[in-house]
């Protein structure tokens, strides 16, 4: 550790001023599930993130997921680290507030069809009038602009477009979608990315920017090179199953005491070990064995071999044997193995969390452990405007009259 340096802090116990982000503000106006995961990506590290809500029906996130006595579980986690405001911008005294909001804060997160902020003359070029340091991102199906863009959209549908599901699934089966939101989580993960890159681009000449996220384009990049294959090939990849175009064996194996476990051998030793294993090495000097692409092409046996390897054994047994010859095996988890995995626990991937309503609460940590300005989870989500009066009042300066009002109007909640 050199001099100066904090020791690593675990990331639940830390505070809003430990983490990189800390003093920035961001106003999360969007809804399922991009937007919102982005927000909390950058209250996890430290920003003080307002989540803005309508103030009588409130986000359709607390209405996703199961509940435990009413109380919302997958809202405790995506709302974590926020403050809760009621608000509706339809309103003009609602968007002469979020305007008001806004000319203090760093971002703004929203998720509206395009040109829904410009009708409510809460457009970037109003914002950025009075703030020109704004950042402001914009989360769609398909973008700002084009023929699509007025469509409505949600992960399914872009789950489709992407090559995603036409690649996932059995060969002789329909093409398969994901049972979560994939496209809406990693295009969360890239917003968060993509903000952090304007905030530093803010910081050579002071000026925001506004930023065009679509749900399309970071589903396409994490389905992999498809595109340029069918450019300059002329070719569609297609369903493999669990099985791979790239190497063999690859797939999911039924263990003999009916668990699964799942292997990959992307790398030649790895292909090696694992059929030396299994008691077949002579298949390691057969000239198609020398590239992933060939081993892939004999898959029906190499995945006999496994196979029949792993179904006389325990998955225990399989881990341990595995694990000794230096190969690579994971088994295939249900959500309730991952509260007992020894190398989640070791990591903090999961951690506990108190909360006012049902108490402690297990959730996925912080996404990654920095070493000085760790992550920290400080709140889960909290009720439907619990922190109205203390950000319009405490620090917009409304006095307790006009909110009295407005909250009659049903503009504030």
């Amino acid at each position: 550790m050199r001099a100066g340096d904090k020791p690593a802090a675990s990331p639940t116990t830390g505070t809003a001023t430990d983490g990189p982000l800390a003093g920035l503000r961001v106003l999360d106006v969007s809804t399922i599930l991009a937007g919102p995961l982005t927000a909390q990506i950058l209250g996890d590290y430290g920003a003080d993130v307002i989540k803005i809500e309508h103030p009588t029906r409130g986000d359709g996130m607390r209405g996703h997921g199961l509940d435990k006595d009413g109380e919302p579980l997958w809202w405790k986690m995506i709302s974590r680290n926020k403050r809760t405001l009621g608000l509706y911008l339809g309103d003009e005294d609602g968007a002469q507030i979020f305007r008001r909001l806004a000319a203090g804060a760093d971002v703004v997160i929203e998720n509206f069809r395009p040109g829904t902020l410009e009708r409510w003359g809460l457009g970037y070029d109003v914002l950025a009038e009075d703030n020109p340091g704004l950042i402001l991102l914009r989360v769609t199906g398909f973008g700002q602009r084009g023929p699509y863009a007025d469509r409505p959209a949600f992960g399914t549908l872009v789950e489709s477009m992407s090559g995603f599901a036409y690649l996932t699934g059995q060969p002789d089966g329909a093409p398969t979608l994901p049972a979560f939101g994939l496209a809406d989580s990693i295009a969360g993960i890239a917003g968060a990315a993509a903000v952090s890159m304007a905030l530093f681009h803010r910081t050579r000449d002071g000026k925001g920017q506004e930023i065009d996220l679509d749900l399309l384009s970071p589903i396409m990049t994490a389905v992999g090179p498809g595109v340029i294959y069918a450019d300059q090939l002329g070719i569609d990849q297609r369903r493999t199953g669990n099985r791979s175009q790239n190497n063999a064996p690859r797939n999911t194996y039924k263990t003999g005491d009916g668990h699964w476990v799942a292997i990959s051998t992307s790398a030649n030793s790895i292909a090696e070990r694992v059929l030396t294993l299994v008691g077949h090495p002579e298949v390691v000097d057969e000239p198609w064995f020398a590239t992933g692409r060939q081993r892939a092409q004999h898959a029906d046996l190499l995945d006999r071999y496994v196979g029949d390897w792993i179904a006389e054994r325990t998955r225990d047994e399989v881990i341990e044997a595995f694990s000794e010859a230096g190969a690579a095996v994971a088994p295939v988890y249900k959500p309730s193995e991952l509260l007992t995995d020894p190398q989640v626990k070791a990591l903090e991937l999961i951690t506990t969390v108190d909360d006012p309503d049902l108490g402690p609460m297990q959730m996925q940590n912080v996404l990654w452990r920095m070493g000085r300005t760790p992550g920290a989870i400080r709140s889960t989500g909290r009720a439907r405007g619990q922190d109205t009066d203390a950000v319009l009042i405490d620090e917009l300066g409304l006095s307790p009259s006009e909110l009295d009002d407005l909250r009659r109007r049903g503009v504030v909640g």
